[in-house]
């Protein structure tokens, strides 16, 4: 079967949040602890998409994937985070880790840089942790090019270096 995208509703959240915590473990788990993933719990990521929608919901938008009526991934796009009006951040792009090499993970990034597109803006960014070799290779794949800036952010206890990424839409 193949996998259908959609805008997220409100109903979906709990699920996209459960979603974004097997993504988060099976992604970064290579690179950080145990302990360092087993916050937020998929319960507390899930309320804590609803509560990010309620703030962003007008000028952000969240794409579901599913495959036989499951959810399987999540994009989520909006405004850049570094005030650029012509660049929209991708700011999400997870996946269950059984839809790993699937085509899902492409699907919704091609459909963010559609929306992008039709949103007006000229470039897309993101931020990728630089610890995730996997995560980079698929956005080098797919036409993004590390721009050279970096920031940290905190993943539980641990510090972790994050690459911005960049691309024309």
């Amino acid at each position: 079967m193949t996998v259908s995208l959609r805008p997220a509703t409100e109903t979906d959240l709990l699920a996209v949040g459960a979603l974004h915590q097997r993504s988060r473990v099976a992604a970064y788990s290579s690179f950080l602890p145990p302990e360092a993933l087993a916050e937020p719990t998929a319960e507390a990521m899930g309320h804590y998409w609803v509560e990010r929608l309620t703030w962003e919901g007008a000028d952000h938008r969240m794409t579901v994937a599913e495959r036989d009526g499951r959810l399987v991934g999540f994009s989520y796009l909006g405004p850049d985070d570094e005030g650029d009006p012509a660049t929209g951040l991708l700011h999400a792009l997870h996946l269950d880790p059984d839809e790993r090499g699937r085509g899902t993970g492409r699907a919704l990034m091609l459909d963010a840089l559609d929306a992008a597109r039709a949103r007006g803006w000229a470039r897309a960014a993101l931020w990728v942790l630089a610890d995730n070799a996997s995560a980079r290779r698929f956005y080098e794949r797919g036409g993004w090019h590390a721009t050279g800036t970096r920031s940290t952010d905190r993943i539980g206890p641990r510090r972790v270096a994050r690459l911005r990424y960049a691309r024309e839409v």
